[in-house]
């Protein structure tokens, strides 16, 4: 019982350092205001989410190798204090250069916190109740993405002063690093090879499980962003409604993310990981397909509540069944997963060639089905571990 316990405890840091990592999710309201401070064009304010998802290409493999050397609480601390340096820098100095040095710092940060923290959580909790685990951290996370328009939105209205969303988030690092920085996690130390290389760590997509799992983390990411970035073009297209009304469809999808991510810690506690896997993909293929045919409101909105719902636990699936596959390269492992982040790129460049061949948003729904149809394949490469 004491034992038990004790994880629990742990567990609260890990957890805390979870809703840490979705603070990268600020970058689209900053965005909006930093663009509106500055009166910058759209193209120069895109600069900013820009800056922050394209070192998770740079620094996923090294922050693997990084994590044999130092371990994975380290990494994790040492990601949550460059976490709150990013944070520190809008509250000390506001101006377009000092919030693209920000931004920069915040998606370096986040990128080595998503390759150690999963990890990490793994020393806590094993087998096949990892897969639970990191849906609930995935649950805590999307709880920050919730809240930050929130409180941003707040803080302008109440003190005409949307940037106090970043000392309050601050604070919440910080706390995470002292938490963290006081407990002791037991760190399985069952590498093969203390210090591995570059060329080792993408080896590893020799393995031809290692390689399934890596291309369903892209296209896992791949539409859940263009899932984002096409449904409101698609009532737009279909039903003629404006951007503003459009709009409420990224609402939902995130919405029943989170419920998703919220139930599947519980419901992947009772059933087997590939049976969930495999209503959630089903879930996803019956709304992507109904997006090809869809021509009324209420229809439209209950295929992308579909979408999200389904894709929602897909991640930690994938997640949890790379690293078991190969226990003695999880840190590698786990550096090659969240560099699959990378198909949030990948995807929207062809899914816009593919629109713009057929000119209709239809390209696209065929692109990301393309993207589903791969993850229910992958379904029966799931294994069960204890």
């Amino acid at each position: 019982m004491n034992q038990v316990k004790n994880i629990y405890l742990k567990l609260i840091p890990v957890m805390i350092a979870f809703f840490a990592m979705g603070f990268v999710d600020l970058v689209g309201i900053a965005a909006n205001y930093v663009k509106a401070d500055f009166n910058l064009s759209d193209t120069t304010a895109n600069l900013l989410p820009s800056m922050v998802f394209f070192w998770f290409l740079i620094f996923s493999v090294p922050t693997g190798m990084l994590m044999n050397k130092i371990g994975r609480r380290k990494t994790v601390i040492l990601s949550l204090a460059i976490t709150v340096v990013s944070l520190l820098i809008p509250v000390l100095n506001y101006s377009f250069t000092s919030m693209l040095i920000s931004f920069s710092l915040l998606g370096i940060g986040n990128a080595i916190m998503q390759v150690s923290l999963n990890p990490l959580l793994s020393n806590l909790i094993s087998g096949d109740k990892l897969a639970s685990s990191l849906t609930f951290g995935q649950f805590v996370k999307a709880i920050a993405s919730f809240i930050a328009p929130i409180i941003a939105g707040w803080a302008a209205f109440s003190f005409g002063n949307w940037r106090l969303l970043y000392p309050i988030f601050m604070f919440i690092a910080v706390l995470a690093v002292i938490l963290l920085g006081i407990i002791r996690i037991k760190e399985n130390d069952n590498s093969q090879e203390k210090f591995s290389t570059f060329k080792q760590c993408f080896s590893l997509l020799g393995n031809s499980f290692v390689l399934l799992s890596f291309l369903g983390i892209m296209c896992h990411v791949g539409v859940d962003v263009g899932t984002n970035v096409t449904a409101p073009k698609i009532l737009m297209e279909r039903l003629g409604l404006t951007l503003a009304e459009a709009g409420y469809a990224t609402s939902i999808y995130f919405l029943f993310r989170t419920l998703g991510c919220f139930s599947g810690t519980f419901i992947l506690a009772k059933i087997s990981s590939k049976k969930f896997f495999a209503l959630s993909t089903l879930l996803m293929l019956f709304g992507m397909s109904g997006l090809l045919f869809a021509q009324s409101e209420i229809l439209f909105y209950i295929c992308i509540a579909l979408i999200g719902f389904g894709n929602s636990n897909i991640f930690p699936v994938i997640f949890s069944q790379a690293l078991l596959h190969l226990p003695n390269k999880q840190n590698e492992v786990s550096g090659l997963m969240i560099m699959g982040l990378f198909g949030g790129t990948v995807f929207p460049i062809l899914m816009g060639i593919a629109s713009d061949a057929l000119m209709s948003q239809i390209g696209a729904v065929i692109v990301m089905l393309v993207g589903v149809v791969y993850l229910i394949s992958y379904t029966v490469n799931i294994k069960k571990f204890n």
